[in-house]
């Protein structure tokens, strides 16, 4: 009878670690992921707003070495990410895909016109960059017109600015909830030994010395929880590696290392401060309190 209570007390105590363990690793997952949506927040705008861009209508009187000049010399651009240059064939093919007939042999002759299509990186597509660079491209003499949508950099440009003003405050608010919940568990493990903590107060023990072996304990608990969070992250990452291709890179291995660090260090300080917060609140209690 005197060997069960024993086992029954390490069972419990084990079962506290272990569910304290499982708490943590799985706010510090949610945690990791969110640290990963920020870092590649910007990486995401970029990828949107690079997908504008000019078109740029060419003079149908051009040589073929005027042309080919042209695009070496926008290729060196600052501005430009990518180019693509479209005959009067190709344009014409790929407008009667689109309009499911062939204008033509309607018209009986090829109206469109040679063309570049030039995507632009991110810094460069603000609205006023873009006016700018558009009163540039229309000086060059081998270009007749220059096109983009207006509208549609408007609107990319207004969501962007909300869209970043809403995960700012998202993320602040998810920050908080999960410092709320690993202190709650944190708080919850401490509290079933709030009477040893007394105890060690009556035989003199000081407060510092009885705070010491919980830190220590929760420091353990948030270095595991955030080793098993960041492996979940990584297998998540791996099995859902080319659906997050473009918004997400796997290869980043620098981004990898600065997220599993930030949980790392996230799991370190949130358990310590919470057990210390929590030690501290029984240790100033009374004996008559702690049945409360």
């Amino acid at each position: 009878m005197g060997k069960s209570k024993p086992k029954k007390l390490k069972s419990r105590i084990f079962t506290s670690y272990l569910t304290s363990t499982v708490s943590i690793t799985l706010v510090l997952f949610l945690l990791g992921l969110l640290f990963l949506i920020l870092l590649n927040a910007g990486r995401l705008t970029d990828y949107v707003r690079e997908k504008i861009g000019f078109t740029l209508v060419l003079r149908d009187d051009l040589p073929e070495t005027d042309i080919a000049k042209l695009e070496r010399t926008l290729r060196l651009k600052p501005f430009v990410k990518s180019i693509r240059y479209v005959d009067k064939e190709t344009a014409a093919r790929e407008l009667q895909n689109e309009l499911g007939e062939n204008f033509t042999g309607f018209l009986g002759f090829n109206p469109l016109s040679p063309s570049f299509e030039v995507k632009l990186y991110a810094p460069y597509t603000q609205s006023d960059s873009l006016t700018l660079l558009e009163n540039r491209l229309k000086t060059i003499p081998q270009v007749q017109e220059v096109f983009y949508q207006h509208s549609l950099v408007s609107v990319i440009n207004g969501n962007v600015r909300k869209i970043s003003v809403f995960l700012l405050i998202f993320s602040g608010l998810l920050l908080f909830v999960f410092s709320v919940l690993i202190n709650n568990t944190i708080r919850i493990s401490v509290y079933s030994q709030r009477f040893l903590i007394n105890n060690m107060l009556l035989v003199g023990a000081t407060r510092r010395f009885v705070r010491r072996p919980f830190v220590r304990k929760s420091i353990v608990f948030g270095i595991w929880g955030a080793v098993l969070s960041c492996l979940l992250i990584a297998a998540l990452m791996l099995t859902y590696k080319r659906e997050l291709s473009g918004v997400v890179t796997v290869n980043d291995f620098w981004m990898l290392a600065v997220v599993f660090l930030l949980v790392l260090v996230a799991g370190i300080v949130l358990s310590w401060l919470s057990t210390y917060v929590a030690v501290n609140r029984f240790l100033k209690m009374k004996f008559d309190e702690l049945f409360y």
